[in-house]
C-alpha cells in the first residue's frame, strides 16, 4: 500500500511539474512515448516513469530506456555473465513486474 501511495503522489507530482509532456520527464517516459506504440500514452508513460523512480537508479533507468529502441541490447544484457548486469537485469524484470501491475489497472 505504501507503494501505491507513492508511485500515485510520483505520478501525480510527475504529471503537474511537467508542462510539456514530450519535453518533460525521466528517461523511461521519453523512451515510452518517442517508442510509437499504441498504448504509449502520457498517462501510462508517466506512470511506468514513476514505478522506475522507485525500482532503478537514474543510469540504471538511462540504460534501460535504450531498451526501446534497441530490444537487443536488452537481450545481451539478459545474457551477459557480469554481475552488474545480471543485477541490472533482475532489477529491471522487478520494475517491469511492477509496471504492469501499477499501470494497466
Amino acid at each position: 500500500m505504501r507503494q501505491f501511495i507513492l508511485l500515485a503522489l510520483s505520478a501525480g507530482t510527475l504529471a503537474w511539474a511537467a508542462p510539456d509532456p514530450v519535453a518533460a520527464g525521466g528517461p523511461i517516459e521519453r523512451a515510452c512515448r518517442q517508442s510509437g506504440r499504441q498504448a504509449a500514452t502520457l498517462q501510462m508513460c508517466q506512470c511506468i516513469q514513476a514505478v522506475a523512480n522507485i525500482n532503478l537508479s537514474r543510469s540504471e533507468q538511462r540504460k534501460a530506456a535504450k531498451f526501446f529502441k534497441d530490444p537487443h541490447m536488452a537481450q545481451e544484457i539478459r545474457q551477459s555473465d557480469r554481475a552488474r548486469d545480471e543485477a541490472l537485469w533482475l532489477r529491471y524484470k522487478a520494475f517491469g513486474k511492477q509496471a504492469a501491475a501499477t499501470c494497466t489497472n
